[in-house]
């Protein structure tokens, strides 16, 4: 006889968490200790509100965790509503302009609405693609969960100028529409369209002037930095020299060269190519090793999950940490135009990591309600 286990706590999942931010917050102090003539003499400065923000954020977690995920079920459209709202709301004097963008939003505390409508897609998503159950493999159906997802990547381009985190959003949608279709032809069609478009838009882009449109111009830079080594191409060629100086082992730690001004926000969207210069390809290994194993964590929740809404919850949460890791990687080895988009945990920002946690509390309240069928011995 087997009876149901319903005591279980995915405790290799807050661990690999905890890797990865103890990890990022070293290497933010290495990153960033130089700036203390800038921060009134405290080379922690970074350290400690990154290291303050994550436990912070860690606790609440696992607070979330406790919370049964299907609460969320009652009022999908509320959160949805709410993200655009808080977006729309970037445009008023609510907003705040740092870094020459405007994409955050003060109140009380200072924030970036984009972040939520992440979470909102994947929680909307999950709903929908639950109450359409077969018909989702419809066309109706299909456009009308691109639309949902559409929208709020729009809202965030038109209302944050966030085009990497539209990007983003757009990914997610996309993914959570794949893994509940029960078709992958018309997404392979997809994707090969995708692609030959983007080879047009770089060919010509490639055969262009300089273009005063700065994501254009990315773009440029991206396939020729060195033709803009003293501007646009900067951070990208510094970067790259941070990758190719540190060799297999890195200069060792707190070593690096290249973080002493030479790329431009190293503690932020960077960071990747100070891991490089200082560990070396080996410690960049073992940091894509620690997001597999994340990844994998959240596969793994997803397969076991007790239902379908939970299922797509956690695949929402891990097709996000995917992208997000992707990208940044990709931007700093210069594989693709520069986005700012952060590496998960690592990169330094308050808002990054408390929606990132609130992710991972969710992801752990469905993995609590994980049974296991255990053998049970009746004498």
């Amino acid at each position: 006889m087997k009876k149901a286990k319903s005591d279980y706590y995915d405790f290799n999942l807050v661990a690999v968490i905890i890797l990865i931010m103890c990890f990022g917050l070293i290497m933010l102090y290495s990153t960033s200790s130089y700036m203390a003539q800038i921060n009134e003499g405290d080379d922690m400065f970074y350290f400690k509100k990154q290291a303050m923000y994550s436990i912070g954020c860690l606790v609440l977690a696992i607070i979330v965790s406790y919370f049964d995920y299907h609460i969320l079920a009652k009022f999908p459209f509320v959160i949805y509503v709410v993200a655009a709202v808080l977006m729309v709301l970037v445009k008023t004097p609510l907003g705040v302009t740092s870094h020459g963008a405007r994409r955050w939003l003060k109140l009380g505390v200072q924030f970036q609405p984009a972040e939520i409508a992440k979470i909102a897609v994947i929680i909307t998503l999950s709903y929908l693609i639950v109450k359409m159950g077969k018909r989702v493999e419809t066309l109706k159906a299909t456009m009308v969960l691109l639309g949902m997802g559409g929208i709020q990547a729009l809202f965030a381009y038109v209302f944050t100028d966030n085009l990497s985190t539209a990007m983003i959003i757009l990914g997610i949608t996309v993914g959570l529409v794949f893994i509940a279709h029960p078709k992958t032809k018309p997404f392979v069609i997809l994707a090969v369209v995708a692609v030959i478009l983007v080879a047009i838009l770089v060919y010509s882009l490639s055969h262009m002037n300089q273009s005063s449109n700065f994501r254009l111009r990315r773009i440029q830079v991206w396939l020729h930095p060195e033709d803009y080594a003293s501007g646009d191409g900067y951070q990208t060629l510094q970067a790259l020299y941070a990758i190719g100086s540190g060799g297999f082992f890195g200069r060792g730690l707190g070593n690096s060269i290249q973080k002493l001004g030479s790329v431009p926000e190293a503690q932020n969207d960077m960071i990747f190519s100070i891991i490089c210069e200082e560990l070396g390809i080996f410690g960049a290994i073992m940091v894509l090793a620690l997001f597999g194993y994340l990844l994998y964590r959240l596969f793994f929740v997803a397969q076991n999950a007790p239902d379908m809404f939970g299922s797509l919850l956690v695949s929402g949460v891990f097709v996000h940490i995917a992208l997000q890791v992707i990208m940044n990687v990709a931007v700093v080895l210069n594989i693709m135009p520069n986005t700012g988009v952060t590496l998960p945990f690592i990169s330094y920002g308050g808002t990054s990591i408390l929606f990132l946690m609130a992710e991972m509390g969710l992801a752990l309240s469905v993995a609590r309600q994980i049974k296991f069928q255990e053998p049970e011995f009746i004498l």
